[in-house]
């Protein structure tokens, strides 16, 4: 049964304010409304990089726990740019998104995206990691990129999708789109088994 048959009587919500993830899901045919609820994005210092992510997409989907009901189907996410053991979360200013892509140029870092399912009965989590491998970037691409693209908002002061992943990514092992934010093919699969 296609997704868009068994999720027909569903109301699903995709918690996330994120462009990105909205137009990957929209991409699946089905029908979704966002919602978003501030959580904090704190973890221990002592967490294992791979499971941050899916720790705080859990905690975004346990913020709808008292007002979830039967029909209710609550997604969340949340990204990660890991590199040599460090987690570059999104970039305070420009001088911070100026060092983080001094960082990823010239090498290979981690985009994880955790993932939670959650309704009435149950809670599902998954992550999918890629592998990004960044060509030398100059000073003048990068900060090209931070003046035209500001981008604040985006794990590891880029987005693949942007001008700065058409230059500077020669190539991925993994999903594409988990790079965007959602690993989508990944999603589907468990939404089928969900």
């Amino acid at each position: 049964m296609l997704i868009t048959e068994k999720f027909k009587n569903t109301s699903i919500i995709l918690a996330s304010g994120s462009p990105r993830r909205k137009q990957l899901l929209a991409s699946l045919d089905i029908d979704f409304q966002v919602q978003t609820k501030d959580t904090p994005e704190d973890f221990s210092d002592q967490m294992p990089i791979a499971e941050v992510p899916m720790f705080l997409a859990r905690r975004k989907a346990e913020a709808f726990l008292q007002e979830i009901q039967e029909e209710h189907l609550v997604i969340t996410a949340d990204t990660i740019v890991s590199i040599e053991n460090t987690i570059l979360n999104k970039p305070q200013n420009e001088e911070e998104a100026f060092s983080m892509l001094q960082m990823l140029s010239g090498k290979m870092h981690e985009v994880i995206t955790g993932v939670c399912l959650m309704n009435k009965q149950k809670t599902f989590v998954f992550s999918d990691i890629t592998k990004v491998f960044f060509k030398t970037l100059t000073e003048e691409e990068i900060r090209y990129y931070i003046q035209k693209y500001a981008p604040y908002d985006k794990a590891g002061s880029y987005g693949a999708q942007e001008w700065l992943g058409m230059v500077a990514i020669h190539h991925i092992e993994g999903s594409y789109f988990n790079v965007m934010g959602l690993p989508i093919h990944r999603l589907y699969e468990e939404l089928v088994k969900f």
